[in-house]
Formats: C-alpha cells, structure tokens, sequence
C-alpha cells in the first residue's frame, strides 16, 4: 500500500470518527439529563454528580410506559411477523418467474415505495373510521404492514436472486420436492442476513411511529410509545429529567434488537440491494 492510498484511509478513518461523536452527542446529552436530580439547572454537558435512578421508576410510573410498552410490543411483533411471511412468499414468485404479470407487479411494489405515506391519510382515516377499527391494535398493524409490504418484497426480490442458486432448487424439484416445500425448507432458511435487515427497519419504524398512531390510537389504552412520550413531554416541559428517563425506556427495546442483529444487517441489506 503507498503513501496516497494510506494518508487517505486516515483520512476517511477520522472523518468517520468525526460523524459517529457527532452523532453520539443527542444520546450523551440524554443520558446525562436523565439522571441528573429534579432542579439540577447544570450545564448539558456537565456529568451529573449524583446519579437519580429514581426518575426511571417514576417517568415508567407518571407516563404509564407499561401499558404503551405492550401496546408498542404487540403492533411491532405481528406487523413485522406478517411482513416477514407475506413479503417472502410474495418475493419468491417475482424473483424466480419472470413472467409479464410478475414484472409488473414488481414494478407496481416498487412504484409504490415513492408516494409518501401521508398522502393516503386522509381517505385511509374514513376508511378505518367506515369499518370500525378506530382505537384498534389492528388498524396499526394493518397500517404498518402495508406501508413496509413493497421495501419488503423489493429487498426479499433482490436477496433470492443475488444470493440464492437455483440449483439447490432444482435438486430439490428433482428429489420430488414441490415449490411450498422448497420454499419453506430450502430458500426461507437461507433468507437470515435479510430477513434480520428488514426487521432491524421495520421495527425501528412501526416502534417509532407516531404519524399515524396518533390519529387511529386516540384512546389512552391503546396508545403506543410515542403517543405516550408526546404527551408525557407536554406535561413535563419543565421537568427534563423525566423526559429524558422516559425517552431512554422507550428506545432500550430496539438498541436491543440491533444489537443482536447487527451482523446480518449490513451484508443482507448489501445483497438484497444488488438487483431489482
């Protein structure tokens, strides 16, 4: 390796540093606010001198964060378990048949992807509103899976047809296996690396949305995080340090699954991007 290329790998080595601090300073300043005492009018950035574990039991207690945990838990588990299913299966059949029909519904998901959510907000609402699914866990499930169904179905496409040889199904056809089996027994396995991207994206989406949950889960018992979290804050403007505690409880969860999927993230959204 020369001179050149070594001085520019520093470089870039420092300038990466540089964004991750960056990045690190909004949880640093958290972090330090939520455990600094009631009154404790100190610098952002000062160390707090005594930590107040307290605030977390109370900001849980006052914020009614148990109930919003559950709420949250149960809409993010079966949106991202439908995605997981439906997205696959659907994947499948456009990556492996390129016939007229599935290339354009390939295209139509991908179309899909452009409009912004929001645009729909307003008929969707009189629809929930026509059917009755107003303050129901289901409409947020519902809601959430088709708004992630197409990225799903584009990156599932892309990962089958990169990474997957048609080999091991052809082996498998000609031992007798049909295409359910194949599916569920040869290519859904190999799907890891990018079924732990999508989830890692789609969680941290469903967990964190607060667009359209705060139209359709109006009532206090279905609320999720980040409803809870909007009004929580308007009741504590003056009282940061419950805030902050409160903030730091609802986002643990998904540090957590990125934690424990972090190595397939990259290499499985890598490939399923390499053809579409």
């Amino acid at each position: 390796m020369d001179y050149t290329s070594k001085r520019k790998k520093t470089i870039l080595s420092i300038l990466a540093i540089i964004i991750a601090l960056l990045h690190l300073v909004p949880f640093y300043i958290l972090i330090t606010t939520a455990l600094k005492a009631r009154g404790d009018f100190s610098s952002k950035w000062s160390i707090p001198t005594e930590i107040n574990w307290p605030n977390f039991r109370e900001a849980w207690e006052q914020a009614t964060l148990g109930t919003a945990l559950l709420n949250t838990s149960i809409i993010t588990f079966f949106a991202a378990l439908l995605l997981i299913v439906f997205g696959s299966m659907a994947a499948y059949p456009l990556a492996r048949r390129q016939t007229k029909l599935n290339k354009f519904m390939y295209v139509f998901f991908i179309s899909i992807m452009v409009i912004p959510p929001l645009a729909a907000l307003v008929p969707l609402y009189q629809l929930v509103v026509d059917i009755g699914l107003m303050n129901t866990r289901t409409v947020a499930v519902l809601n959430n899976v088709a708004s992630f169904l197409p990225l799903t179905i584009f990156l599932y496409a892309g990962f089958i047809r990169s990474t997957i040889p048609k080999s091991l199904e052809e082996a498998a056809r000609i031992d007798g296996a049909n295409t359910v089996g194949i599916f569920f027994r040869i290519v859904f396995p190999l799907l890891k690396p990018i079924t732990a991207s999508i989830l890692i994206i789609s969680c941290v989406y469903i967990w964190n949305d607060y667009q359209f949950a705060i139209f359709f889960l109006q009532d206090a018992s279905v609320q999720t995080m980040t409803v809870s979290l909007s009004g929580f804050f308007g009741e504590n403007t003056n009282n940061l340090n419950l805030v902050a505690a409160a903030a730091i409880i609802a986002m643990l969860p998904m540090v957590i699954l990125f934690l424990l999927l972090q190595k397939y993230f990259i290499k499985g959204l890598a490939a399923g991007s390499v053809k579409g």
